[in-house]
């Protein structure tokens, strides 16, 4: 008997961004059972911080963040997030972060400094997001998809950490890469 992992399945669905399977897995007690699994390319989200022209003019020493409010059927309306985007076939996570930024807010990033990575949902979906921290920022040209509903916002970093605890960004990915930029600001370089 082999280890834990897929022993065969098949695809059951095909789309543009996903693909659903249906797989046949041993589980770690040597048991099988059937699960279906949503196949994603993964994707990147960045904190952008100090768009040109906030500098320190409102509270001195407080870093701005770029956030977008976005519409989002599936979530009901419009959702605070951070900019992000799924990866094009071969595209390394930092080139999507970059390209992201920019058709997302209209900034290019002098800088981007990894965060890390989160799984989504690891109940039913591969999908791994690489976050990113994104400095020295500059003006670029934004380009929104026709089903992109984007409002671009700067804020204080502290204004979007509150913003999580009164529950008005409850975007996942957004939470976990607000959070990691935090913690590594105060960390340093």
């Amino acid at each position: 008997m082999s280890g834990p992992g897929r022993i065969d399945g098949s695809r059951v669905y095909e789309g543009r961004v996903i693909h659903v399977d249906l797989d046949r897995v041993r589980y770690p007690d040597g048991t099988e059972g059937e699960l279906e699994i949503i196949r994603h390319p993964g994707a990147a989200a960045i904190v952008a911080l100090d768009p040109p022209g906030t500098g320190t003019d409102r509270n001195p020493g407080q870093p701005r963040v770029v956030l977008i409010h976005q519409y989002r059927y599936a979530a009901g309306g419009f959702v605070w997030e951070v900019p992000a985007g799924k990866l094009d076939p071969g595209e390394a996570p930092e080139g999507c972060a970059a390209r992201e930024l920019e058709e997302e807010t209209g900034y290019r990033a002098g800088s981007l400094r990894r965060l890390g990575a989160i799984h989504t949902t690891p109940g039913f979906t591969d999908e791994v997001i690489h976050l990113f921290l994104a400095r020295d920022l500059r003006p670029g040209s934004s380009n929104h998809g026709p089903s992109e509903f984007i409002e671009r916002h700067e804020l204080e970093l502290e204004r979007a950490l509150e913003m999580i605890d009164r529950g008005q960004i409850t975007d996942s990915k957004t939470i976990c890469a607000l959070a990691l930029a935090e913690r590594a600001l105060r960390r340093g370089p």
